[in-house]
């Protein structure tokens, strides 16, 4: 199986306090780029999440979002910052000293202090389980999600495997034949120019010329390089850099058959076989 770099996944679950939520969404990346998007309540966390995500990936442009949505105020439970509000009355007794009576402050004002009274909030430890789990469980979908794209780009490519092999094997059994032309065609020039081509030394530079376009070799390499991506694409993992190191490959032997063409036939294939190349390329840079 491989894996497409494009993918999306979130995971959220209610908490006694609260709701907490993971969003993983991701696109194509030489490296892994990760960023994340955490709240307030969680950055303390950052740490065993990059852990996570980097032992779960290996590339992409990845972007991570978790925070936690605090229930209503209404339903939610109070807690009194007694530390606070003990430090509010020596003060207010010190203030007392110096102004006279009257001065101190009332309940309702010490109560409405900010930071007197708190919401509850989860536990850390129990908020990081939860957290590392509710990852977890964003991440195996995440996967899933990518390894459904990695399959659509699978049959892209064998589709353009498949053109490309149909391509060399219309051209490959052409070639002792397009050379023969070739070479009569060249033998026929010589003897217009000087008259004959009875001469070793001109019958061997026709033969050496013949065999310098002779492009089966080329094709050759190409079917090497389809079975190549084949077994790849079989075997499946993280098969982005390797799929593109063979597309600079094809493309070689494509544009060394263009350039030794002397017929036709043979332009023609080296141009097919580039835009196949070309476009097998574009989809290989959303594999992991």
């Amino acid at each position: 199986m491989i894996f497409s770099m494009t993918g999306y996944a979130n995971a959220q679950q209610e908490l006694a306090l609260g709701t907490l939520s993971v969003e993983v969404r991701a696109v194509n990346h030489r490296f892994l780029d990760l960023s994340l998007r955490l709240g307030e309540d969680l950055r303390a966390f950052e740490g065993s999440i990059r852990e996570r995500i980097g032992a779960a990936l290996s590339r992409g442009k990845v972007e991570c979002r978790a925070y936690f949505n605090a229930q209503d105020a209404g339903s939610a439970k109070l807690q009194l910052n007694r530390a606070l509000l003990e430090e509010l009355l020596r003060v207010s007794a010190e203030a007392r000293d110096v102004v006279g009576s009257g001065g101190e402050l009332k309940l309702g004002e010490l109560l409405r202090w900010p930071g007197v009274l708190v919401q509850e909030a989860p536990q850390d430890e129990a908020l990081g389980e939860t957290l590392a789990a509710l990852l977890d469980a964003a991440l195996v979908d995440f996967k899933a999600s990518r390894a459904r794209e990695g399959e659509k780009l699978k049959e892209h490519l064998l589709e353009r495997i498949a053109g490309m092999e149909a391509i060399v094997a219309d051209v490959k059994p052409r070639i002792p034949t397009l050379v023969a032309d070739y070479e009569a065609r060249l033998t026929a020039r010589f003897v217009e120019a000087i008259g004959s081509a009875d001469d070793d030394r001109i019958r061997q530079e026709i033969v050496v010329f013949a065999q310098k376009i002779d492009v089966d070799e080329e094709l050759s390499r190409l079917s090497a390089h389809f079975s190549e991506i084949r077994r790849i694409l079989q075997k499946g993992g993280a098969v982005g850099k390797r799929l593109d190191f063979l597309m600079q490959e094809l493309n070689r032997e494509a544009n060394t058959l263009g350039s030794k063409s002397v017929s036709a036939e043979t332009s023609r294939a080296s141009i097919e076989l580039k835009v196949l190349i070309e476009q097998m390329r574009e989809q290989i840079q959303n594999i992991e």
